[in-house]
Order: C-alpha cells, then structure tokens, then sequence
C-alpha cells in the first residue's frame, strides 16, 4: 500500500515551490521523463510537455509572465489506485492570486496524477494533467 502522507508531501512540495518560487523544489517533484498535460475551460489538449526539461520550461515561462503572488491550493486530494510502487491521485486546485492588496480567485480545477516511489523512497510524479475550469 502506498505511504498516503509520503505522496501528499510531493504534492504540497510542488505547489510551494511554485509559489515561493523555487525551481528546484519543483523539479525533484517530478521523475526525469515526466509527463505533463493541461486542458484550460474544456478546451483542447495543451501539450503534452515531456520530460522534465520541458515541464520545468512551462513552469518557468509561466512564472516570467507573472506580476502577481500566487497560491496553489491543493484539496480533496484522494487515492484512485495503487499498489506498493505507483499511484492515480486525484485532487481539486484553487489558484488565487495576489496584487495591489486584494487576494482574487483565478481559477479552479483539477489534478491528475501518476506517482511513482523511487529507489531512494521518494514519491515523484511521473504523469500530471491540469484541468482548468477558467482561463487566468
């Protein structure tokens, strides 16, 4: 069975490397041959990013073009399936933005992921979809 808290510890990882920002908190959340996905109000694919060059790129870039502080809030995180090495997780996002002293809500949406337990006991995404219910 999973280690539940080890792979809820990845996720809150990522979000607050993504917030504080710190590029290198966010990369050791991901295995080298990441996958990623995004699909932005019901529209088309967007991606897929693979590798965790090209992941890390996206996040980056998206980064440069911000003016505001962000927050990823990560809820209702839950286990679809797993066994002792992989997991389907499934949780909601919240992004909220913060600029000229007002907090504003962004965006709402979805995670989808595949974690996978490295040697070194470390829980790493390996397969990531972003569902978006508005564009921001």
């Amino acid at each position: 069975m999973a280690d539940h808290t080890a792979i809820l510890n990845t996720l809150s990882k990522w979000a607050y490397g993504y917030d504080t920002p710190d590029m290198d908190a966010m990369a050791a959340c991901f295995t080298k041959d990441a996958e990623l996905t995004m699909a932005i109000g019901g529209g088309d694919l967007i991606g897929p990013f693979s590798g965790i060059d090209n992941v890390m790129k996206l996040f980056s870039d998206s980064l440069a073009g911000q003016s505001d502080q962000r927050r990823h809030l990560t809820t209702n995180t839950y286990v679809v399936e797993e066994d002792d090495a992989s997991a389907h997780v499934k949780s909601v996002l919240t992004l909220l933005a913060i600029a000229e002293g007002r907090l504003t809500v962004l965006s709402s949406g979805t995670y989808e992921d595949r974690l996978v337990l490295h040697d070194d006991g470390v829980w790493r995404i390996a397969k990531r979809h972003i569902a978006l219910d508005l564009p921001y």
